[in-house]
């Protein structure tokens, strides 16, 4: 007794549905398309001086960011100088270090007003970021 199943495959498949198979490829690709643009996260480009060195700074520490620009920013947010010093006068009463990130094209006047307003508002430890040469 021969069943038909098994007539089918001593003469062979004559076509084989690949829709479904198609159908979950792109489902998987518009799946991973619209995943992976969510991932990508904007930021703050700076490129720090070297210094031969460069300690790793560790703990609380309010890192307030120079651009490029010249514009100063906390947490991806641009402060103007009286946001600053409401920063570094609660940087004072939590007695937290302060780090000072400025990318190498940055005015020096401008870290230097930075680092100015904060030993004024009696700030005890301001660094400058640096990368390891």
């Amino acid at each position: 007794m021969r069943f038909k199943r098994h007539m089918e495959l001593e003469h062979g498949l004559r076509q084989i549905d690949i829709t479904p198979l198609i159908d979950m490829v792109f489902q998987l690709l518009i799946f991973f398309m619209l995943t992976s643009s969510f991932i990508v996260q904007s930021g703050i480009k700076v490129n720090l001086p070297k210094a031969v060195s460069a300690e790793n700074s560790e703990g609380d520490t309010i890192i307030i960011t120079i651009s490029r620009e010249n514009v100063i920013y906390l947490d991806k947010k641009v402060l103007t100088a009286k946001e600053i010093k409401i920063v570094l006068n609660e940087a004072k009463k939590t007695k937290r270090p302060v780090l000072i990130m400025a990318d190498q094209g940055a005015r020096l006047g401008r870290v230097v007003e930075v680092w100015d307003m904060a030993r004024d508002l009696g700030v005890e430890q301001v660094n400058i970021a640096t990368d390891r040469d």
